[in-house]
């Protein structure tokens, strides 16, 4: 089976049932290792949903890791719009912490059996190779995983860390954007609304409303087209070149600063247009149709594919922190399409650009103290009751009950 790693989720899930739209599926009727924990489960995502049974099964590893291990892994029985025409993967790896692991933490997630069992450290590092990006010379646009470790063969130059500033995404810190090597001039906190995460499973970059906002505005003012369609920025529409153009040149470079492990200091990390600026596919002989890699989002600043297809992400969970170091396979016509730059001074940023308390959700919140404020009041009304005089109080029988149950439930949506 072919399995999408996702550093965005914490199931490992694979399909366990026939669909119009995988080729293959487990079977775990005729699987000798397989147990069923009979608990099902159902896993969110921004896009597409799932609902499968939890059960444990054995692993080996093809290289470097020997031996035997078992691990949770839930097949998946019901599912919308998660498996989707054309795609090749079966299921879903999800390299994320314990918090996100559904139905709740106590689901140990792949990884962490991995690092349990086989001793091996606590760091993966991913280098994905051009999903978007027409494959040149004799590379492939599968890239690796390296599960325990770093592979120098992987990267070159040197690697820049950021810390992770919450353990459930792989949260880090964003202190500014530039296009075009012009800041957007926002609240640093703006980029990080209500949080900034590095996630192999969203195919784009993802942006805050009004950082997206900013940066369409930057590219259609520093690009070379006069007049361009709105239905390209917002992913409705393709724009289209003769196959002899490289329209790459006509759009500016893009930056993300990130906040270095030295807090005085940043990094930035540049995706050229060739990989926001992304090849779908061609009309007749002589067009070439491209998307807008970049969307806007209502809960989170999203590093997908569209960047870390640029770089070689190490996820340093042992010392809390996510590594950047330009990718080999990061080129267009024999040139990269990424950099990595630093160090930057932070003095004209502030020392925190993000909140100190952490709102994940904060519909659920503003809902949760609304109940609990209700059920104060019902409780003071309640005491009040019980301090008045008998004569005025309601003689209960036994056939009274009170009963307050409440329950507050954090659900945490990729």
């Amino acid at each position: 089976l072919n399995i999408l790693v996702d550093t965005g989720s914490s199931n490992f899930a694979v399909a366990g049932v026939p669909d119009p739209d995988v080729t293959s599926y487990f079977d775990a009727e005729l699987s000798s290792t397989y147990r069923s924990e009979g608990i099902e489960v159902t896993v969110k995502y921004s896009q597409g949903s799932w609902t499968g049974v939890l059960g444990t099964d054995v692993i080996t590893m093809p290289k470097g890791i020997y031996g035997s291990y078992t691990i949770n892994i839930a097949t998946i029985l019901e599912s919308e719009n998660f498996f989707l025409p054309g795609v090749k993967w079966h299921g879903i790896l999800g390299l994320a912490y314990d918090a996100l692991a559904k139905p709740s933490s106590s689901v140990e997630t792949f990884f962490d059996s991995l690092v349990r069992q086989a001793k091996i450290p606590n760091i993966f590092s991913l280098q994905m190779c051009g999903a978007g990006l027409p494959v040149s010379g004799s590379g492939t646009n599968g890239g690796s995983l390296v599960l325990g470790g770093i592979e120098p063969s992987l990267y070159t130059g040197d690697i820049w860390y950021t810390p992770i500033k919450e353990e459930w995404y792989y949260q880090v810190e964003i202190l500014k954007l530039e296009v075009g090597g012009q800041n957007l001039q926002l609240d640093c906190r703006e980029y990080n609304a209500d949080k900034a995460i590095v996630d192999s499973g969203t195919t784009l970059l993802r942006l805050p409303e009004k950082v997206f906002s900013a940066v369409v505005q930057a590219i259609a003012r520093t690009s070379l087209i006069q007049e361009f369609s709105s239905g390209f920025w917002t992913g409705s529409q393709l724009a289209c070149w003769d196959k002899t153009e490289r329209p790459w040149a006509l759009f500016p470079k893009l930056s993300i600063y990130l906040r270095d492990e030295n807090s005085s200091r940043s990094f930035r990390i540049s995706i050229l247009p060739q990989l926001y600026i992304q090849p779908i596919l061609g009309i007749g002989e002589n067009l070439q149709c491209y998307r807008f890699g970049i969307s806007s989002s209502t809960n989170a600043l999203v590093i997908g594919a569209t960047v870390m297809e640029g770089f070689y992400v190490i996820f340093d969970r042992a010392q809390r922190r996510v590594g950047f170091a330009v990718s080999p396979c990061a080129e267009v016509d024999g040139s990269p399409v990424s950099e990595i730059e630093g160090p930057f001074t932070t003095a004209d940023v502030a020392s925190n650009c993000v909140s100190s308390v952490s709102f994940h959700e904060p519909v659920l919140w503003i809902a949760s103290y609304a109940l609990m404020s209700l059920c104060g009041v019902i409780l003071l009304v309640l005491i009040i009751l019980l301090l008045i005089p008998p004569r005025c109080q309601h003689r209960y029988t036994d056939n009274d009950v009170v009963n307050d149950e409440s329950s507050l439930v954090r659900h945490r949506w990729k």
